[in-house]
């Protein structure tokens, strides 16, 4: 009885499921991403561990040649490539502005990771795809943001720590 009222919780009137997102304080996950301006497309490989004062990201081709690796702490944030070229910004936005000549939304990542994003945010449309599973607390494992003509998919394959 007690697993039939819980499972009716997180269903609405319309049966569909009602989303209760936890804050994420800490997390690693590995997954894909595609990046598009146009009819521009990048794909590449991440590994993304986050813990509130620290992320580290590394992206790699689809075919695992490392590609960059970005940190972001309380000094500012960092690419280094894979020639060992580094760019420094005081933040991730004003690091993709240096190298794409445009604020992409990624100090906001971490909030919408965990499906904690207004479907409108700082201009971007922001779409929970799918879920780990069925549960009102599941993690997002396929987001896309658009504003425009410029888009971020991101597919989670591994959710490897989540808190």
């Amino acid at each position: 009885m007690a697993l039939c009222l819980a499972a009716c919780a997180s269903l609405s009137t319309d049966g569909s499921i009602v989303r209760a997102p936890r804050k994420l304080n800490q997390f690693e996950l590995a997954g894909r991403l595609v990046a598009w301006e146009s009819q521009s497309r990048h794909y590449v490989n991440l590994t993304w561990r986050h813990d509130g004062q620290r992320d580290e990201i590394l992206l790699t081709t689809p075919l695992g040649q490392g590609l960059a690796e970005l940190t972001r702490d309380a000094r500012g944030a960092r690419l280094l490539t894979a020639d060992r070229k580094e760019i420094a910004a005081d933040d991730w936005e004003g690091l993709a502005q240096r190298m794409l000549g445009i604020r992409l939304p990624l100090d906001d990542l971490p909030a919408w990771l965990s499906g904690q994003a207004p479907e409108q945010a700082s201009g971007w449309r922001v779409e929970y795809l799918e879920y780990q599973s069925d549960a009102a607390d599941a993690l997002p494992t396929l987001i896309e943001a658009t504003r425009g003509d410029i888009g971020l998919r991101l597919k989670v394959s591994e959710w490897i720590m989540a808190q």
